[in-house]
């Protein structure tokens, strides 16, 4: 910061009066400057001026290289002070961070580097000043030493609105991450365009958007839901390949309640339409619901370990360690599966048991609990889980585990990541309700996905394969490169109790005791219909294995497809059935 003694007229503001006098003291004739002639040299000593060296009446006004560095410091400062420190305050009593304590908490420590952190700009028309950064803080660090790019909304400066300054922001991290092939992770909080701004907020938005889609499939891109994301602030979000919210604090919607209610008269609280539990639950709008913003960061470092920085990068590995003998972990799953087929069983026992550790990251956890996906490790190696979950619903798929599962399909394939899928599937679920809202056309994304993936794909047959369920749980027609069954396997087009019931309803109907006929008959239909040798004798599945010997097979069947090269046909891209 400049002197207070200092002026702009080259002298100390002491001397002013005095140099005036002097000046007024002038006659025209006496005065050659003021004829419209030079000043005679020959008063002047050459090199000086009134008595200085030459350039010093310039030097008096310039800031010392001191005053430079003040004045960096201070604008520093600033831009790293909340933009209302009240607002700050009200965030940390509910327990939430400010923009820079999330980017930090996130990141490694000391590896944060900011960008853009004076930007600012005025719009004709603005309301009140722009703070440095407007309302928005972007970057690059590290998480675990591997490069990522990072924004944040502000919440303490006008709500973390975006305007024209927030799309240059988070559009120029967003080319950095496209150039250096690292993850995007994108903090929100957000109460959406920035109404002053007009059209520039809308701007920027669509700016953010389309560099958002031409990442896709290329970088990761994480979005962390952190207070209200409204209006046109919930769409970038939803373009990024995974939602991660906070429960009680975080809220998306595209109408508010007060609009909702202005409209059509519906009451509804901000949780009821749009916090955390109701995305994780209903709308499958987030893969998480976390019950903190510790948590949240938490799940995202976690999930960021186990995904390759782009799509040319191999994943994460670790060291392969795995033993190929069975343990006695391994011969728990021969006595795993129940007697009776229409007893339900754990599938997540049957993860514990085949992926290192027994860790696996849960995607989507609360939505479509019928299956199961998530990230795990074998032998070292980074795969994507995919497996029907007989506790609920029987494991059969609906709309909603059709969508859940195509789209982390999509994922693994468009990042490398090996597809280990489990089936115990009595096929789609039926109902008027499901058809009339789309089954057919919603239930072929998950086979569409299968199809289109070209990374190595390992299917377990574990109990029951049936009818389109097992044709869309990757199944060596839909192009699973090892597809393996346990001796519980049943394959077939239907259960015995319905595929009795359809061949045999009049030899049933006649019978005089109807009860134990159907018993004979249900148990002809298994050993003859849907044993799993008959997969076996035709190449439907590639051989039989003892439970036991699940995990050793699949440490074996990766290693083998570790160079699994397809080459499709010339194409610009499929129309999956959306």
């Amino acid at each position: 910061m400049r002197s207070a003694s200092r002026t702009c007229s080259g002298t100390r503001t002491g001397s002013s009066s005095s140099s005036a006098t002097a000046r007024s003291s002038r006659t025209p004739a006496s005065d050659p400057a003021q004829r419209g002639h030079p000043p005679m040299t020959a008063a002047v000593e050459p090199g000086r001026a009134n008595g200085r060296p030459a350039g010093a009446v310039a030097d008096l006004c310039a800031p010392t290289t001191a005053e430079k560095v003040a004045e960096l410091r201070r604008r520093r400062a600033e831009a790293e002070q909340p933009g209302s420190p009240r607002a700050a305050r009200r965030l940390a009593a509910r327990g939430r961070m400010t923009a820079r304590e999330r980017i930090l908490a996130l990141l490694d420590p000391d590896s944060f580097v900011e960008t853009d952190r004076l930007a600012r700009r005025d719009v004709e028309g603005y309301a009140g000043p722009q703070p440095p950064g407007d309302g928005v803080i972007t970057g690059l660090g590290t998480v675990d030493g591997r490069q990522v790019c990072v924004y944040a909304h502000d919440a303490t400066h006008r709500g973390g609105s975006a305007g024209a300054v927030f799309g240059a922001k988070v559009c120029k991290i967003l080319d950095h991450a496209l150039r250096v092939g690292c993850p995007v992770v994108g903090i929100n909080d957000s109460s959406g365009a920035r109404v002053e701004e007009g059209v520039l907020a809308l701007a920027a938005y669509g700016e953010v958007a389309r560099r958002m889609v031409t990442a896709s499939g290329v970088i990761p891109q994480i979005s962390l839901i952190m207070g209200v994301c409204a209006g046109g602030a919930v769409y970038t979000p939803a373009f990024t390949d995974f939602v991660v919210m906070v429960e009680n604090t975080s809220h998306m919607f595209v109408t508010g309640p007060d609009v909702i209610r202005a409209v059509t008269g519906e009451r509804v609280g901000m949780e009821a339409l749009g916090g955390a539990t109701v995305h994780a639950t209903r709308s499958g709008n987030a893969h998480y619901a976390a019950a903190s913003e510790a948590e949240a960061i938490d799940y995202v470092r976690d999930l960021l370990s186990y995904l390759p920085a782009n799509n040319l990068d191999p994943a994460p590995g670790w060291p392969p360690v795995s033993r190929l003998e069975p343990t006695d972990a391994d011969r728990e799953l021969d006595a795993l599966v129940p007697d009776r087929a229409a007893t339900p069983f754990d599938m997540h026992e049957v993860v514990r048991r085949i992926v290192d550790d027994g860790d696996l990251l849960p995607v989507h956890p609360d939505f479509a609990p019928n299956i199961i996906c998530g990230f795990a490790r074998v032998d070292g190696v980074p795969v994507g889980v995919v497996a029907n979950q007989p506790l609920h619903l029987a494991g059969a798929i609906d709309i909603d585990a059709a969508e859940k599962a195509a789209r982390f399909v999509r994922f693994c394939d468009s990042f490398n990541i090996p597809l280990l899928t489990l089936v115990d599937v009595p096929g789609y679920l039926p109902g008027a309700a499901q058809e009339h809202q789309g089954i057919i056309r919603r239930g072929a994304k998950l086979a569409f996905a299968y199809i289109e993936a070209t990374v190595p794909k390992i299917t377990i047959v574990v109990r029951r394969a049936f009818g389109g369920g097992y044709a869309v749980m990757g199944s060596r027609e839909l192009g699973a490169d090892l597809c393996f069954a346990w001796p519980t396997a049943q394959i077939g087009v239907m259960g015995a109790a319905g595929g009795v019931a359809l061949l045999h309803h009049r030899i049933l109907a006649q019978a005089d005791d109807p009860a134990l006929l159907r018993q004979v008959l249900v148990h002809q239909y298994e050993d003859q219909l849907l044993t799993p040798y008959r997969a076996a004798e035709h190449g439907c599945v590639d051989d039989l294995i003892l439970p036991s010997e699940t995990r050793p097979t699949v440490v074996r069947a990766l290693r083998a497809l570790a160079d699994k090269r397809v080459i499709g046909p010339a194409k610009k891209h499929g129309n999956i059935p959306l």
